[in-house]
């Protein structure tokens, strides 16, 4: 009998990558790995992630923080990637095996655009994504979850549009806004407050970095603005002209400005 990892199936032209490594090379799905028997060590977990629509797009920011247990395990981690040139996503939950997802999920959709040679839907890739998170539910079990956050913008009805997922890979579009990671309470409670039908871009970054600084003020996991580090969320926008990472000087501009209003409301208090 002929071995299926060499046969026809191996080569058979697919246009997902994740589907033709499962043929020919499972062992380098990032949620293929054998773990070994005992305890999970302790590994860096990646935390707060803030996304909400705007007036023509979508935006989504992270935190620079990543915990492992009570330890900073890194200031600079970043969460927040383009998965291609009209999408973004961001990571929650074990952060070494979330990065490896992501990248296999920026390969997935440059491999189904060369193959197909047009673009994945929106919805086509929400659906791609929940697919691998599904993949992940065994590692999950072990402890080693991943929860994603996906957005993008949808040419067929001109809009920003947003997407979570269950440890399972459920997917779940999501109205307005939406946080996911260890701060999410807290991000979502402002996110309440401050968010605001036909947002502008610039008013978009100010709200979802406000945000994440709520989140910073109650949970010790998530990282808040560090001007004495110059260090600054990761935040993207995506609308129809493609994703665009937003500079650190406006960052640090939106992050002073925050300070000193509160700062003020502290004094006149």
């Amino acid at each position: 009998m002929q071995d299926p990892s060499t046969g026809p199936l191996a080569t058979q032209a697919t246009s997902s990558f994740t589907e033709h490594l499962q043929r020919s090379r499972p062992e380098l799905l990032p949620f293929n790995q054998s773990l070994p028997a005992g305890v999970v060590p302790p590994s860096p977990h990646a935390t707060t992630i803030v996304a909400l629509t705007y007036a023509g797009g979508v935006l989504m920011a992270g935190d620079r923080r990543a915990t492992m247990g009570n330890i900073i395990a890194s200031r600079h981690i970043e969460k927040v990637f383009p998965a291609d040139e009209y999408s973004v996503l961001g990571i929650a939950g074990t952060a070494g095996l979330a990065i490896d997802i992501t990248r296999l999920f920026q390969v997935e959709l440059e491999h189904y655009e060369k193959i197909e040679g047009t673009l994945l839907s929106l919805v086509g890739k929400a659906n791609r994504l929940g697919a691998m998170i599904r993949g992940n539910l065994p590692m999950a079990m072990q402890g080693m979850a991943v929860i994603p956050l996906f957005a993008g913008f949808d040419h067929g009805s001109g809009v920003g549009r947003l997407f979570s997922y269950d440890v399972t890979g459920g997917r779940y579009e999501e109205q307005e806004h939406h946080s996911v990671g260890s701060g999410s309470v807290f991000a979502r409670g402002a996110l309440k407050k401050l968010w605001k039908p036909n947002l502008s871009e610039e008013n978009a970054v100010a709200v979802a970095v406000e945000a994440l600084y709520d989140a910073a003020d109650d949970d010790s996991a998530t990282g808040g603005p560090d001007p004495v580090r110059q260090l600054w969320p990761v935040v993207y926008t995506v609308d129809r002209s493609g994703n665009r990472r937003v500079p650190e000087r406006d960052l640090a501009a939106i992050a002073a400005a925050i300070v000193e209003s509160r700062a003020a409301a502290g004094r006149e208090a």
